[in-house]
């Protein structure tokens, strides 16, 4: 069963996936030559490793990268199929060259030079914003997500978990042979963002708030719902854990401004209901973001 997404060359998406394929690398190479390579910031993954060899034995970051990128991923295809297109290879590659690259046209200074915090955060949102490129063209930059996919397969725990352990091993790797224990918590902030910024490249702003509210007086809240908010909701069938009374519970998505209104009418409709608002990273269906819009980005 394959896994790659094909397009044919010079079609509008094959030249959309590959602008973002470049743009994506060059971003990705500037977050770790002008942020984090400098300062020895270790975070994770086969680039973590790399810089941590480059500090060690002057070895290129990007070449490093590449070499174990390349048979590492070409052992994954082996192991799991064909999860990984030419545009993967594109994207590891063309980020290991653009890392190489701007080391040799900028040098090896830090852009912020006093301040390791505040190249931890920014280069963890460059970096972030890169990866996050890559994954909208369906395509990655290498790394430890092989590592722990091979894993995964082979010990069957859960792919998060061990991708967590494995650049954890790294940046502890990499604070043992800096001797610096700062760099975990260096290494930590810019994980942190690099993650945040991965979301937000992906699924862009969202406002929009899922809502469950278990009710008595769920028809007149419906009503509100329906006639005075425009919305529209689903009825979830639900079961008390104490009485064993049928409930309906009222599922409904909505954005930060009318949550506010909806309290209101709850308020006044029924006190005593159970409200619960939980974030929505993103909504498709109708009234929101269609889905074949959302594939085609």
């Amino acid at each position: 069963m394959s896994f790659i997404v094909k397009y044919r060359p010079g079609s509008a998406k094959w030249i959309k996936a590959y602008t973002l394929i470049v743009a994506g690398a060059l971003i990705i190479a500037s977050g770790y030559v002008f942020f984090i390579t400098p300062h020895k910031i270790v975070p994770g993954g086969i680039y973590g490793i790399s810089i941590v060899l480059h500090h060690t034995f002057g070895t290129p970051v990007g070449l490093t990268a590449l070499f174990f990128n390349i048979p590492l991923t070409l052992i994954g295809i082996r192991v799991l199929g064909p999860r990984f297109g030419i545009k993967t290879f594109t994207g590891f590659i063309l980020t290991s060259l653009f890392i190489d690259g701007l080391t040799l046209w900028y040098g090896h200074a830090p852009l912020i030079q006093d301040d390791i915090l505040l190249s931890s955060l920014f280069g963890g949102i460059v970096i972030g914003i890169g990866v996050g490129l890559l994954f909208k063209a369906k395509a990655s930059c290498g790394g430890t997500d092989v590592m722990a996919m091979m894993l995964g397969k082979w010990t069957g725990k859960p792919l998060g978990q061990l991708m967590m352990m494995v650049d954890a091993l790294i940046v502890v790797g990499g604070s043992i042979v800096f001797v610096d224990w700062a760099i975990p918590m260096y290494s930590l902030v810019a994980i942190f963002a690099m993650g945040k910024l991965i979301d937000l490249t992906l699924q862009g702003f969202h406002y929009d708030k899922v809502v469950l509210i278990v009710s008595s007086h769920y028809e007149q809240i419906a009503h509100k719902i329906i006639h005075d908010m425009n919305r529209g909701g689903t009825y979830l069938k639900a079961q008390g854990m104490f009485a064993y009374e049928n409930k309906q519970l009222i599922y409904v998505v909505l954005n930060r401004r009318e949550i506010g209104l909806l309290k209101e009418h709850i308020q006044l409709i029924d006190p005593k209901a159970f409200v619960t608002v939980l974030d929505a990273d993103e909504i498709l269906g109708q009234g929101f973001r269609s889905l074949s819009e959302r594939v085609s980005d």
